[in-house]
């Protein structure tokens, strides 16, 4: 399993102004003085935001950002009401999150197939001259408009529902761990920056499964945006655990950790206390005795279990990595 999308959009919605009370009076042969018969005129159409498993992507919202639902229909004489107008439903993928015009404060957050939140509401119906009868005035001459639908401008942003996400610097080796965990095929190369974007795939460990999502390598001033990093960062709200994957083969290790807990704390406090699973990656590349030296030295040094890995090998340590992200995730 692979997604990729377009994860942020901003569309224009407008609900269905209400339709306009009627002013008529009975006109029947013999009847001089038909009393009022004017309809109230119809609610205009509400605008919903509908999750739904079948998207993965925002990417129609791109070429299309205006909406509007149907406007109620006019009253009519003779008592006649006027129709509503008609809903309109906009399918978004779970895990949409609505925020304002700013995009500074969150309207809702659709997280479930199915689930509709109402993002604008249509306007009332106008009342017709027949609501105004009354013993003191039983030919009025009064007929309200209908008032507009509400109207707004919205961002829509997509932040991918994954169990566990891998996060690390550029060529730290998770998209070869995805591949290799997983069904997923994301593009794979020995230079950084080689994931732009997100990408989801489904492990299977023993009797569990999990969603696994390989966010793009994060940079020093990920979180102000430096490499597109404060829209990746935001994928790893809804993760559960996090798989930390540093290089073995690096001139520094201990500055590479250090670098993203950092970014991961600066863009919010609490992404930096989620559970985290730390994984010293391509220990195929160093002897197994230096291999190991170094792994008990990041242990000591930062006082946390370390595993290590080679991405390229479905092995022991990283069936145990696997399984270790499930135990945390449950």
């Amino acid at each position: 399993m692979i997604v990729k999308f377009l994860d942020r959009a901003k569309v224009f919605v407008k609900a269905g102004d209400g339709g306009n009370g009627c002013l008529s009076f009975r006109r029947e042969k013999f009847v001089e003085y038909g009393g009022p018969d004017g309809g109230d005129g119809g609610k205009g159409g509400d605008i919903y935001l509908e999750g739904t498993n079948r998207l993965n992507t925002l990417i129609d919202y791109r070429y299309q950002q205006h909406f509007k639902s149907g406007r109620g229909e006019n009253g009519g004489g003779g008592n006649r009401y006027g129709a509503n107008g008609e809903d309109l439903a906009l399918k978004v993928p779970v895990g949409t999150e609505i925020l304002d015009e700013s995009g500074s404060v969150t309207l809702a957050d659709v997280v479930e197939d199915g689930q509709r939140v109402l993002i604008a509401k249509g306007g009332a119906g106008g009342r017709g001259n027949n609501k105004f009868k009354s013993s003191v005035n039983q030919a009025p001459r009064r007929a309200d408009k209908g008032t507009s639908g509400e109207e707004l401008w919205i961002w829509l942003q997509l932040k991918m529902i994954a169990d566990v996400g891998l996060v690390g610097l550029p060529n730290a080796g998770k998209s070869t761990f995805l591949s290799l965990t997983t069904r997923a095929k994301p593009k794979i190369a020995d230079y950084p920056f080689t994931t732009l974007i997100p990408q989801l795939g489904v492990v299977r460990i023993d009797s569990h499964e999990f969603i696994l999502a390989d966010i793009p390598g994060l940079i020093e001033g990920a979180h102000r945006g430096r490499g597109l990093g404060d829209g990746f960062l935001a994928h790893l709200e809804r993760c559960s655990v996090l798989i930390h994957m540093i290089d073995i083969t690096q001139e520094d290790i201990f500055q590479a950790y250090e670098t993203i807990r950092q970014e991961l704390a600066m863009y919010r406090q609490d992404l930096s206390q989620k559970p985290e699973i730390i994984a010293l990656n391509k220990a195929d590349s160093l002897d197994p005795k230096e291999a190991e030296k170094l792994k008990k030295k990041f242990e000591r040094k930062f006082e946390k279990k370390v595993h290590l890995i080679s991405a390229l090998q479905m092995n022991d340590n990283a069936a145990s990595l696997l399984r270790k992200a499930v135990e945390m995730k449950l």
